[in-house]
């Protein structure tokens, strides 16, 4: 049988399906011969590829879209990103409220050492830093909120000078890149393969259950937000039932953000998402690594479940309205959060000096969040990049519904 027979077989086949049972073979390979360790590189290499060319992908495509861009956009990126905040701001108070439902306590014993942002000041000063970057070291570490700074002036900029020929140029570079992501996708089930079985062989199944109340809170919240929290507004928006979205969205989206553990990684798998969805490509090309950036419900809640516990460990009194200000500072914290795995751990810290608890203190939650973090960690991203998805797809069926009317 020749080659290109094989990889068209296995194209046809559905990668849910695909990447289904390279789950269950990774988890079964991780117990019965742990010591092959060198199944784990397929995890990493399929994780590092994402990585690689997310950063390039987002350039070109952000560059392209707002170079050829027409009007009409400007009221679906205000929507969209409206989405974004509100939703993130919602996760943050159903998280304060499951904390004082279910309050959980946590032993803190060893300081912990990990450097981590000390006032909300300090975080929005490494935004703005960080924006105006040079692009090129920003392309090659991944470095998103000055991609897109650095891609939508130049979009403009090409947009106001550049002849058709040399957008058309910038139009093709996109469609390449976009091209090589989907040939990288088409492998998603050998990396979910390898990096099923690295956490599997390295922790064994008590992986999934240290912790186990904290755990379950923050999943609690974190569903709570995807299933019920996130349709709600699309509900408000739409006047419509928005389950069927929802579900292609965590089935596409979702479920292969929980295993890569990370948004920028998963951005070049949101695109294709939102393309096969139908939306219009010059709005998701910006708004899909937008919401990288600035969509975290899952961020949100980690930040006040993580406060919480530490604060009701150490007995602090939590009053109404500081639990209000609490959210808004893990909506906006939260925004800065990197798209990479345990990136929301380390804006703890940032909750519990609101409350006045020490760094020393804080830092040993975080310890405790990377425990869990295979779970924790997985849960979030998969929430916040299937969120992405989720809101462009919406804002864009809110505008076209709006045009009919």
């Amino acid at each position: 049988m020749k080659v290109t027979t094989v990889f068209r077989k296995w194209t046809e086949t559905s990668l849910v399906l695909r990447i289904l049972a390279g789950l269950v073979i990774g988890a079964i390979m991780g117990l019965t011969v742990p010591g092959w360790t060198g199944i784990a590189i397929l995890g990493q290499m399929f994780v590092g590829a994402l990585k690689a060319i997310a950063p390039v992908l987002v350039a070109v495509l952000v560059t392209a879209s707002i170079a050829k861009a027409g009007g009409g956009l400007g009221a679906r990126f205000r929507l969209v990103i409206t989405e974004y905040m509100v939703s993130t701001f919602l996760a943050a108070f159903c998280a304060v409220a499951f904390s004082f439902m279910f309050p959980v306590t946590l032993q803190l014993n060893d300081a912990a050492t990990d450097a981590a942002p000390s006032d909300l000041a300090n975080v929005f000063s490494n935004l703005l830093t960080n924006m105006v970057s040079n692009p090129v070291q920003a392309t090659s570490t991944a470095n998103s909120i000055a991609i897109l700074f650095w891609a939508i002036l130049l979009g403009i900029g090409l947009k106001m000078k550049a002849s058709k020929q040399t957008i058309s140029v910038i139009t093709d570079l996109s469609e390449v890149t976009s091209l090589v992501v989907k040939w990288i996708i088409q492998f998603a089930p050998f990396g979910i393969l390898g990096l099923v079985f690295s956490s599997v062989s390295e922790g064994g199944l008590e992986v999934f259950t240290s912790y186990g109340r904290l755990l379950l809170l923050l999943v609690s919240c974190m569903l709570c937000s995807a299933l019920i929290i996130n349709p709600l507004i699309a509900f408000l928006l739409l006047r419509r039932n928005p389950y069927p979205l929802l579900l292609t969205c965590l089935r596409e989206s979702g479920l292969q953000a929980f295993f890569t553990r990370s948004s920028a990684a998963n951005i070049p798998i949101n695109m294709a998402l939102c393309k096969k969805l139908g939306v219009d490509e010059d709005f998701y090309s910006v708004s899909i690594p937008l919401g990288a950036t600035i969509n975290m419900n899952g961020a949100a809640i980690t930040i006040n479940v993580m406060t919480l516990a530490v604060a009701h460990t150490m007995g602090v009194e939590i009053t109404f309205l500081s639990s209000i200000f609490l959210c808004i500072i893990a909506t906006l914290a939260a925004c800065g959060t990197s798209g990479v795995a345990g990136g929301s751990l380390l804006l703890v810290p940032l909750g519990c000096s609101f409350f006045g608890i020490g760094n020393d203190i804080a830092m040993q939650a975080v310890a405790v969040g990377f425990i869990i973090g295979v779970i924790q960690d997985s849960v979030e991203t998969a929430l916040n990049s299937s969120g992405d998805a989720f809101f462009t797809a919406t804002a864009d069926l809110y505008e076209r519904q709006s045009k009919y009317q």
